[in-house]
């Protein structure tokens, strides 16, 4: 028997190829929407909203590691009185075709159902009209929530409770301060299904730049709101008091928070003087070095791992996408500093961009191997996510765009191109992870590891991820996870089930094929590490890419060289360094 009120919070995923829902075991990337709105759900219970007498239970469930059953949903809340709601959070466009089935399903047997996330706020943000997959949704009785939750949850559960939703909750116009509000928190139960137990937080929104591919500025906006030192330490005790110490900071560029040095001091402080063991994953931009002390206090902080938004080595293309705070000739300092306080590194690579060609995309990612200190590079495709600039232009100029966004998680093709077929675009991005995860360069990037005092083993662990998620399972890294789960039954409307009598030998030859292939990589790469470990030589190793920044650079990497533009950017840089 449930409460008087059952919430169910679901973070969907979306399908593969070949329309099966992607899942795992283990997932890889926590849900901060799901901890967001869980966070808000359990503040709201405290204060009863729904008046004393009447008490929430709340179920967050992440798709990518839970499977949902819709049909033990509604009879679960049917057996408790039939009040309830079930809120599809943090709905990415890629997974606004599978939330919409899981909706036509709970809505058919009565359930109420509100869809919130990036795909219906950008669409409302900016688009003239709403498009027909949300009104597809509204159709089927689905209430569609643009914007933020803080202050807004309370109405939602009064108007589920009262079986009044809205068609609409548009609160874009009006973003919430997040100083003092509730902490993204979730149940430790949850957090174990992700691999290494990690959680995440936001310690702010919104970013100021103006990249036309993003979607963060015309949803979260380009003016930064914060939570404060005390917030953030109230969230790291929290979880650790539930025995969860990894985190991920999902700010998307947590430099330009404007309390970064007194949330960091807080952190120092707490390990030091309260001795608490904890570390995080952070996301900044290029120019973060250039912030005093930032590379030093992050580290010491609990920074273990950092992804830049490196998107390119073409200055053009950087430009072109209006990413002009990127600036090629800051790179390698700026990647030299996160690697003297022993963090890992992880970098963004855009494929796609007007000047883009399977040729100089190979060309410039291997300039990127031998020039650049980069531990991990992910590439994606150029896409036009709906609520970015370059969705936006599209739409109003006519240009054709793949109707179905399930394709639009930067994997897939999805528009034409000006210069390659679809054929060569795909052919780009399959050559781009082939071209960086080469066993040399793996080696490579293990021994720079060691040099700069950082585990190979972990090291081993990322690489050997990244690699087997793209070779083996055929899916990007920031949707892999650990044994793939397949529901015979869990497929896209529109598609045939399959029998059981060719769908489990399948799967299963599929599993143990695939654990094979993992076990080979993971032979071979430990070889590898063992004679790394044993090189007596192996901290003095040094290599074009570790080599200290010097005035010859501008003048001596290809990565400078290479295109009339990036001289362009070094001689703009030499004029910048030249004594006045």
């Amino acid at each position: 028997m449930l409460g008087d009120f059952a919430l169910y919070l679901i973070k969907p995923s979306h399908y593969d190829d070949d329309g099966y829902v992607i899942q795992w075991a283990r997932s890889a990337i926590p849900s901060n929407t799901l901890a967001v709105i869980h966070g808000l759900a359990a503040d709201c219970r405290a204060r009863r909203v729904l008046g004393d007498a009447i008490d929430i239970e709340i179920f967050a469930i992440d798709e990518t590691n839970a499977r949902v059953r819709p049909e033990r949903i509604a009879r679960d809340i049917a057996a408790s009185g039939g009040r309830g709601l079930v809120g599809l959070v943090g709905v990415q466009s890629n997974q606004f075709p599978h939330a919409v089935d899981l909706a036509r399903r709970l809505r058919a047997l009565g359930v109420q159902v509100a869809i919130g996330g990036f795909h219906v706020s950008g669409c409302l943000a900016m688009l003239p009209d709403m498009p027909d997959d949300l009104k597809e949704a509204q159709a089927l009785g689905v209430s569609l929530f643009a914007g933020e939750a803080e202050g807004r949850l309370d109405a939602i559960l009064k108007d589920a409770y009262a079986g009044q939703l809205k068609p609409l909750y548009n609160f874009m116009s009006d973003l919430p301060g997040l100083e003092g509000a509730p902490m993204p928190m979730l149940p430790a139960s949850g957090i174990k299904r992700t691999a290494g137990l990690v959680t995440s937080f936001d310690a702010g929104r919104g970013c100021p730049f103006q990249c036309s591919f993003c979607t963060i500025i015309n949803v979260q906006g380009r003016k930064s709101r914060y939570r404060t030192p005390d917030d953030v330490e109230a969230i790291i005790r929290a979880n650790l008091a539930q025995g969860i110490s990894h985190f991920f900071i999902t700010d998307d560029n947590l430099a330009r928070n404007k309390n970064w040095e007194p949330m960091f001091d807080r952190m120092i402080a707490m390990r030091r003087d309260d001795g608490l063991n904890f570390n995080f994953v952070i996301q900044v931009d290029t120019l973060c070095h250039r912030i005093p002390n930032f590379i030093d206090k992050a580290a010491a902080a609990g920074v273990r791992r950092v992804f830049l938004g490196l998107e390119n080595i073409n200055p053009d293309s950087l430009v072109g996408a209006k990413k002009k705070q990127n600036r090629i000739a800051e790179y390698r300092d700026m990647l030299l500093q996160w690697k003297k306080v022993g963090c890992f590194t992880y970098a963004g690579y855009i494929l796609g961009f007007p000047a883009d060609t399977p040729e100089s995309i190979v060309r410039d990612i291997k300039i990127i191997q031998r020039e650049l200190p980069l531990d991990l590079l992910e590439f994606f495709c150029l896409t036009p996510l709906p609520g970015s600039e370059d969705h936006q232009r599209l739409a109003k100029a006519g240009v054709a765009m793949d109707p179905d966004m399930n394709k639009y998680d930067l994997e897939h093709v999805v528009t034409s191109h000006a210069t390659m077929s679809k054929s060569d675009w795909e052919r780009a991005y399959r050559l781009a992870w082939e071209t960086y995860y080469t066993s040399e360069h793996m080696e490579t990037v293990m021994r720079r590891a060691v040099a700069t005092g950082i585990s190979p083993g972990k090291m081993m662990f990322l690489l050997i991820w990244f690699y087997g998620c793209v070779t083996i399972e055929k899916i990007h890294p920031l949707e892999g996870g650990y044994l793939r789960r397949k529901v015979r039954r869990d497929r896209r409307p529109g598609l045939p089930i399959e029998s059981p009598v060719t769908f489990y030998p399948k799967y299963i030859f599929g599993v143990v094929a695939k654990h094979l292939a993992i076990a080979r990589i993971v032979w071979r790469m430990a070889l590898v590490r063992r004679a790394v470990k044993r090189d007596p030589e192996a901290r003095k190793y040094m290599d074009q890419a570790l080599t200290p920044v010097t005035g010859d650079d501008l003048d001596g990497l290809e990565m400078f060289n290479v295109t009339a533009s990036a001289r362009a950017a070094a001689d703009k840089a030499k004029r910048r360094l030249a004594p006045a």
